[in-house]
């Protein structure tokens, strides 16, 4: 499951009604400095809950998931009741998979991504669940048949068995069609004035020399729902988007590259980049020209005087100051002073 979280976490479709919730676990072996289990749950690409086996506590990511645990205080330790559970059950499941294979000493990974898919107009509730071990895709559940698929040769013999084990298959039934799509829904309730907001980002040109190619870039914007392009005449350019990517302050950032190697500089006018957002009616458009475009190269050339300045002033400063320090002090006690100077608790 190549780039498992990160698909996951990033990956988006374009829908104004549609809202998700995911459940993130990951049970490991071999990893020293790392907890063997850790439960993400996001909303709609938000953290808004994480749990680890060296915690072994459910904790809140948002201030409205803190207001839900303060209204409804069993939901904290029913979240960490589950969680518990299913670090034992996918614990087992590493150590079948880990003798299954030969495998022993090595680092290994399970990883599940479950969860559900809201459309609040339709109220359709659309529920997934897979499974990767080591990096790669294994298992996939089948919501209609309650049974499981295998997505390599190798994963056909636990397909097999976890068919067989019904109390397993229910319960992911459950979590899939009952307590996620309730959760999503309380969620969306408490969140609302965030999770439904609407921020405009801000868009920039950028590129990085004279012969790259010139990045639209957008930040600051919410929710994840976006999608950005060039277009020449009005008629929309395929050209290969980047991803859909968190800031910190929890807004999103994306860009969308163009080659201009060949665009004359007549036909430049014709180019321009779009950003479209989920909840907001009209585009933001912003028209390929040169005198807006930022660049690294520039940035360089008019900070290399002043850099060189600062940093001559810098060396002259350190050698007279070095200079005073070693007349007043042998070498010796030099080093024992600045040696306690640097390390105070040594």
């Amino acid at each position: 499951m190549k780039d498992f979280v990160l698909l996951l976490l990033f990956c988006h479709v374009v829908s104004p009604v549609k809202h998700s919730e995911t459940y993130l676990l990951t049970e490991s072996s071999g990893l020293q400095t790392f907890p063997e289990f850790v439960a993400v749950a996001v909303v709609d690409e938000v953290q808004t809950a994480c749990y680890d086996s060296n915690s072994k506590r459910a904790e809140p990511k948002q201030d409205w998931v803190e207001k839900i645990i303060k209204d409804h205080p069993q939901q904290l330790e029913f979240y960490t009741q589950i969680c518990v559970s299913l670090h034992v059950t996918l614990k087992t499941d590493l150590v079948t998979l880990e003798q299954y294979f030969n495998q022993t000493g090595d680092v290994h990974i399970l990883q599940v991504m479950a969860g559900c898919e809201w459309d609040d107009e339709t109220e359709e509730v659309i529920g997934f669940a897979q499974i990767g071990y080591d990096g790669e895709d294994f298992l996939s559940f089948d919501l209609k048949t309650l049974t499981w698929i295998a997505s390599k040769p190798q994963a056909v013999i636990i397909q097999h068995k976890w068919d067989r084990e019904k109390a397993r298959s229910i319960f992911v039934k459950n979590v899939l069609t009952n307590m996620c799509p309730q959760g999503l829904k309380m969620s969306q309730d408490y969140g609302k004035s965030s999770l439904l907001r609407t921020d405009l980002p801000s868009v920039f040109l950028l590129r990085k020399t004279p012969s790259s190619p010139v990045s639209c870039f957008a930040t600051g914007f919410y929710p994840h729902r976006a999608d950005m392009f060039w277009r020449k005449d009005g008629e929309e350019l395929h050209e290969e988007r980047g991803e859909i990517l968190p800031n910190h302050d929890g807004s999103f950032q994306m860009s969308v590259d163009l080659n201009v190697s060949s665009v004359s500089p007549d036909d430049w006018k014709k180019y321009e980049c779009v950003f479209q957002l989920s909840g907001l009616k009209d585009d933001i458009i912003t028209k390929l020209d040169k005198a807006v475009i930022r660049t690294n190269w520039e940035i360089l050339t008019d900070m290399t005087i002043p850099i060189i300045a600062v940093v001559a002033l810098a060396v002259i400063l350190i050698a007279a100051a070095g200079f005073m320090f070693y007349k007043k002090k042998k070498a010796t006690n030099n080093i024992t002073e600045l040696s306690e100077q640097l390390n105070p608790e040594a």
